[in-house]
């Protein structure tokens, strides 16, 4: 009875896709390192040949992950229907997207000095938009879409574990983003809270040139009594909502805080509330996106 469960069980295929600098590559080794059996830059032709002999009984895998991208040119436009026909008895898809914001990718192939694969003579930055716009159909096949603008690749990796790796995840990781409402509110933010009600320490002479990751700033700002009554709210109702995310299979989630220029109020929240979550066991990561721009009045 055994051997024939075993041979009926159901097996697994992870099609990765996304866009050029987003992370798919250190995706594909986070599940190499899972043990899936995995095929970078996959022809979009042999993908229904590939799925086949992952569902067959005899095959020496029960799990697979296949990248396709940009590289395929213009046969990518197929990806689509072709990832629509896959489904097999006994196996199980998903479809993983990887991306980034316009900055993040930019500074990427910058640092590298890499061209953007759809041309050598294509400026980055129309390169990174036109794949955007070409990828769109797969990103809404999705049933996962990872941005990878803020993470390293130990994040990339450890999400990858969490949610493939065959166990139920009892932590995700949580980014606690202070930023400026000036110079735009973060896109990829789930959760957005904005504190430009609380007194502003730019009105105090001793604190306007420093941040709120300074101790004077910190006590400024948590000795005013809204704010006290603000960190006690939303403590309660993070600590309400995070356990359903966990229970929904989120595994990270970005909680995005916002004064006037992201130097001063959010900064020192953002601290506080990374410090009160990571007590609670969460795993925190606290970014300050605006912090190091000019401090014009009102921040």
């Amino acid at each position: 009875m055994k051997k024939a469960h075993a041979r009926t069980a159901t097996r697994r295929l992870v099609v990765i896709t996304g866009l050029s600098g987003s992370g798919k590559g250190s995706a594909l080794k986070a599940f190499e390192d899972l043990g899936y059996y995995c095929v970078d830059n996959l022809p979009i032709g042999l993908i229904p040949k590939f799925a086949d002999m992952c569902a067959a009984p005899g095959s020496h895998s029960s799990r697979s992950a296949v990248v396709v991208d940009i590289r395929e040119g213009e046969a990518l436009s197929q990806l689509p229907v072709t990832y629509q026909h896959l489904g097999r008895p006994r196996l199980k898809l998903s479809l993983v997207f990887l991306e980034a914001s316009d900055e993040a990718l930019i500074q990427r192939f910058e640092e590298t000095r890499r061209p953007h694969p759809l041309g050598r003579n294509l400026p980055v930055r129309e390169g990174v938009r036109l794949e955007r716009s070409l990828l769109k159909p797969m990103r809404q096949l999705a049933d996962a879409v990872i941005d990878t603008s803020r993470m390293n690749v130990h994040e990339l990796r450890q999400l990858i574990q969490d949610r493939f790796g065959g166990r139920r995840s009892k932590t995700m990781l949580i980014s606690v983003l202070s930023f400026g409402f000036k110079h735009g509110v973060p896109q990829d933010a789930d959760l957005v809270f904005d504190v430009r009600f609380l007194p502003n320490p730019n009105y105090v002479s001793d604190l306007r040139d420093k941040s709120g990751c300074d101790p004077e700033v910190k006590q400024y700002v948590e000795s005013q009594p809204q704010t006290r009554e603000f960190i006690t709210r939303l403590s309660d109702l993070l600590f309400f909502l995070l356990p359903h995310y966990l229970r929904e299979g989120k595994s990270y989630l970005t909680i995005a805080i916002g004064c006037t220029g992201g130097r001063h109020r959010s900064v020192a929240l953002a601290e506080r509330m990374g410090s009160t979550l990571e007590e609670e066991g969460y795993k925190i990561k606290v970014v300050h996106r605006d912090l190091h721009r000019s401090n014009a009045a009102g921040v």
